[in-house]
């Protein structure tokens, strides 16, 4: 490439970068990352709450449950900077019995029909 061309390419790329319809763009893309950030939150929110409470009073959980509400509710929520609540749920979700599964919690005593 000569050096007058690239010379051009450098005036156009400073000349976008500089151009306030580049940063509303950007600013664009943000402001919906942060719309669909805050409504993923609000979802996840709402499940957390809803199914934590539903463990809560059963009283207990399988391990699979708990994996589950923990790896792929309770920790992405948190990543996100989800709020006290989801703490204080998972505070009480870790202070329930777990089972293996089903079976295991019927074989115990546990009532598997509790909460349907």
């Amino acid at each position: 490439m000569n050096p007058h061309m690239l010379e051009q390419l450098i005036t156009i790329v400073i000349a976008v970068f500089s151009s306030s319809g580049f940063w509303l763009y950007v600013q664009h893309k943000m402001e919906r990352k942060d719309n669909k950030t805050r409504m993923l939150l609000g979802l996840a929110h709402d499940r957390l709450i809803s199914l934590g409470m539903e463990y809560v009073e059963r009283g207990w959980l399988t391990d699979d449950e708990y994996e589950n509400f923990n790896k792929y509710l309770y920790q992405p929520y948190h990543d996100l900077g989800g709020n006290g609540t989801g703490d204080k749920i998972m505070r009480q979700v870790d202070g329930l019995k777990i089972y293996d599964n089903y079976y295991s919690a019927e074989r115990a005593g546990e009532d598997i029909n509790k909460g349907e």
